[in-house]
């Protein structure tokens, strides 16, 4: 979400929130973009992605007034043999979580809930669709005077059958009118490797387009990964430092402080490079590389996304540290291997650290470092770009100066600094030039991830969502990877302790990539306080 210049004020009161919305009215901020007419239909509505995401996101945009119960339906359809009330039932709960803090918040709840009916039927059969069919005419006579209006189909679903429900609406829901389109959104995983990927690809693409396809990466709708592009080429300060002869390092790091959980048999067939790092932490990657795009249209800025993924180099297999999470130091946590749904003597990777290196004229030789792991001592996503050091001569061994982008949680934009100490003392000291978005923003609604990306593509803006071409290099780039790791020889991944911050090599990888501790070998912030503390 870009904020609108027009509609922020600036106080001038000694207070450090100084940024608010300028209408008396509301403390919301509101887009601007008008949608037309849509029924929405999450497919797998019975399931848990639907009720913590997916519903839950809708449910977000009906509240904030972005879609009104004049304007939008909502189907859910699934093989449970349930009614509208059971549907609503089943939903209510996870709605009430967003508004337990608001006077009137079962209210909306309910109002919403009352927009949302239940379709139910097989997905493998013409049957379910052909039902789903009729129940959308006489949700058109109250929406539209019986014409037909835009369908937003949301696969809350298992790959395994993107390609035979496709088929399905295709054959049976389809529309592609003046006034009525028809959207496919699909779920990630996109495939298991590049054969899969592109396999998927040959079942969706004879059905549908590219306009009409809108794969999904939430961390695209993540405010600080919107955020991106605007830092980058809206701010002269640090667009013209954004490149190898001012930058040392570059860090994106992913860190759960909790394990599988009793869920490592799925996550054992996955592991962390294809959970969060081909996907979610390759996207941050791109929009922090790229060049400038000519505009913000959708296919300007995935025309550099894919530009940039193309000159990355192969993954040096002997440049990379994998690591499996044991039992932490006093006992009380298990190791991976001790979940019971684990297959015995399992090699999955719970922690990957691996160094991209972009070959073209903007970052060649620039070391970009993506770490992420499970059972580690904190949980955040953050992006650390260090600069390179002053000149030598007046300053010695002065800290290097270093931007920090937490993506979550807490979301924050800090700029590490070297200032004089404060006092008679002529010494420097490490400051920060913070702007943490709970202090600055206090009054603006900020959408959740599935929120701004279910409404881009309520408007039909692909810019957050993953092209085909793109999906297919991203696979390439990592599918030789993936193959070396899995293998007949596949090497051991290095034991590290449930709570630690990740395998003992990781501190001497990182100085061999350029990366330089302030601190000895750990981080800080807040990094101004005096010396004695």
């Amino acid at each position: 979400m870009f904020f609108n210049e027009k509609r922020i004020g600036y106080s001038e009161t000694k207070d450090i929130k100084v940024i608010m919305p300028n209408s008396p009215q509301s403390k919301k901020q509101k887009m601007t973009d008008k949608l037309s007419k849509y029924i929405i239909t999450v497919f797998g509505a019975s399931g848990d992605l639907s009720k913590k995401k997916t519903f839950p996101a809708i449910f977000g945009l009906f509240k904030q007034g972005e879609i009104s119960k004049d304007e939008c339906k909502i189907v859910g359809y699934a093989r449970s043999k349930m009614n509208d009330e059971e549907l609503r039932d089943r939903l209510k709960p996870f709605l009430l979580k967003q508004v337990s803090k608001e006077s009137n918040g079962e209210k909306i709840v309910d109002e919403f809930l009352s927009n949302v009916t239940y379709v139910q039927g097989p997905y493998d059969t013409d049957e379910g669709y052909q039902k789903l069919g009729e129940a959308y005419k006489e949700i058109e006579k109250s929406l539209n005077k019986g014409s037909p209006v835009n369908k937003l189909h949301y696969l809350a679903l298992p790959p395994s059958v993107f390609g035979s429900v496709c088929e399905k609406i295709k054959n049976n829901i389809y529309v592609n009118e003046d006034d009525a389109k028809t959207k496919i959104i699909v779920e990630k995983p996109f495939g298991h490797d590049l054969e899969s990927s592109r396999q998927l690809q040959k079942e969706l693409a004879p059905l549908f387009t590219e306009d009409e396809l809108y794969r999904i990466d939430h961390y695209l709708g993540k405010e600080m990964v919107k955020n991106l592009l605007i830092l980058r080429f809206g701010n002269i300060l640090f667009n013209s430092a954004w490149n190898k002869e001012n930058i040392q390092n570059i860090q994106i790091t992913f860190k759960e402080p909790f394990g599988t959980e009793g869920r490592g048999g799925y996550f054992n067939d996955i592991g962390i490079i294809r959970d969060v790092m081909q996907n979610h932490l390759l996207q941050v990657l791109t929009l922090l590389t790229m060049e400038r795009p000519v505009t913000f249209d959708s296919e300007a800025v995935r025309d550099e996304k894919v530009k940039v993924l193309k000159a990355i180099a192969p993954i040096d297999h002997d440049d990379i540290i994998i690591g499996q999470y044991g039992k932490s130091e006093d006992g009380s946590k298990p190791s991976y291997l001790d979940d019971e749904t684990v297959p015995e003597g399992s090699k999955c990777i719970t922690f990957a650290a691996m160094n991209f290196q972009i070959r073209n004229e903007r970052w060649d030789g620039v070391p970009i470092v993506m770490k992420a792991g499970k059972a580690l001592d904190v949980g955040k996503v953050e992006i650390r770009i260090q600069f390179k050091p002053v000149a030598s001569g007046m300053f010695s061994q002065i800290p290097n100066n270093e931007l920090v982008i937490r993506i979550q949680p807490d979301e924050a934009v800090y700029l590490k600094c070297n200032m004089k100490t404060p006092g008679l003392s002529t010494t420097t000291k490490i400051t920060d030039l913070n702007l943490t978005y709970a202090d600055r923003y206090e009054d603006f609604w900020i959408p959740q991830a599935y929120e701004a990306l279910i409404r881009d593509a309520l408007i039909g803006d692909h810019s957050n969502f993953v092209r085909d071409d793109e999906l297919d290099v991203s696979w390439a780039l990592f599918t030789p990877l993936l193959d070396y790791l899995e293998g007949e020889n596949a090497p051991e991944p290095t034991i590290y302790a449930y709570g630690s911050r990740g395998p003992v090599e990781l501190n001497e990888y990182m100085h061999k990539h350029n990366y330089k501790y302030m601190h000895g070998d750990i981080y800080q912030w807040p990094v101004t306080r005096p010396d004695s503390e």
